[in-house]
């Protein structure tokens, strides 16, 4: 099976620069544009059997894109949504460093400020990530719109690294993984391909 895990486009908080998590912010007009560059390229070169997206604003409106242009239904799914930041969403970085500082050496089952703990946060990839691959067929191709943060929790689930592991994957807007999945092996065939949105 191929899974093909995308980053929602720019959103308003991008511009706001606060912290975003589980801020519901909207797309911008050029995260807009991301978007229909993203399914424009999944349109022309894969033949996609799902759309899975998380329930967040910015990412559903990202999926929608694909959706509209493939013709093919959203599946939306709470474990997709970014790193719960509790009282921190929404809020200017410097007001964060202020009120909320970081926690050296917090357990990975401890949280701090609402936030969810890094050992839930994992969970939830874990659990996402096997639902999907369980209900996926091995010669589909399966579309997962979803955060930067969940995307590196993907990474790391996929590849069984430890939840405390130092190893980050970055994304840009509507950049695409393309991952392979057999019964022998996993592969990485593509990561953070973000091409399409070249002059975006």
């Amino acid at each position: 099976m191929r899974l093909m895990i995308i980053r929602h486009g720019e959103s308003e908080a991008d511009l706001l620069d606060v912290h975003e998590g589980r801020a519901d912010f909207p797309l911008t007009e050029r995260g807009h544009r991301q978007a229909e560059a993203m399914a424009n390229h999944i349109a022309e070169n894969y033949c996609v059997s799902k759309i899975y997206s998380s329930t967040l604003t910015r990412a559903k409106q990202t999926a929608q894109h694909l959706s509209d242009k493939i013709d093919i239904p959203i599946i939306f799914d709470e474990n997709l949504m970014e790193f719960n930041n509790g009282l921190l969403a929404g809020l200017p970085r410097a007001v964060v460093r202020e009120k909320y500082p970081d926690i050296p050496n917090l357990p990975i089952d401890k949280a701090v400020y609402g936030q969810e703990s890094q050992l839930v946060f994992r969970q939830r990839a874990d659990r996402v990530l096997s639902k999907i691959i369980n209900e996926t067929k091995t010669d589909a191709t399966v579309v997962i719109v979803s955060h930067g943060g969940m995307i590196n929790q993907l990474y790391r689930s996929f590849f069984n690294m430890s939840v405390d592991c130092n190893y980050f994957f970055n994304t840009a807007d509507t950049g695409i993984h393309v991952w392979n999945i057999t019964d022998k092996e996993r592969r990485i065939i593509r990561a953070n391909f973000d091409e399409h949105t070249n002059g975006i």
